[in-house]
């Protein structure tokens, strides 16, 4: 079975960025999935359960935060894992990010080479 990746961003030029990124990994089998809100993203996970999210913090609806907190802590989805975006690149946000249970945070503007090397190592291909 293929792998899933899942980008959520409100922003549909970052999301676009990140697709033009991480695009290659469709040639090795990965399924690239889309979300706009924290909202929209939870549905996804739940239904799809991707290998990989890229999770924007500031979003409306739902912010990344809350989403991660609620896929690790209530869906226990601990095989789902979860990047945390943000274009802040305070302690304090990282910290509380990761008392949420994301297991990795990345700041924007992120590096696209760093990105994808990321994406590739955890999903192994």
């Amino acid at each position: 079975m293929g792998q899933k990746l899942l980008i959520v961003d409100d922003e549909a030029h970052i999301r676009m960025l990140i697709e033009q990124t991480l695009e290659d990994l469709e040639d090795e089998g990965v399924e690239l999935l889309f979300a706009e809100n924290g909202e929209e993203a939870l549905n996804l996970i739940k239904e799809e359960e991707p290998n990989l999210v890229f999770l924007d913090v500031m979003m409306p609806k739902m912010n990344g935060m809350e989403v991660c907190q609620i896929v690790k802590k209530e869906l226990n989805l601990a095989h789902v894992y979860i990047i945390l975006l943000t274009a802040k690149g305070q302690e304090v946000d990282r910290q509380k990010g990761l008392d949420m249970g994301a297991d990795r945070y990345m700041t924007k503007p992120f590096d696209p080479d760093e990105m994808l090397a990321v994406a590739e190592e955890i999903l192994k291909v």
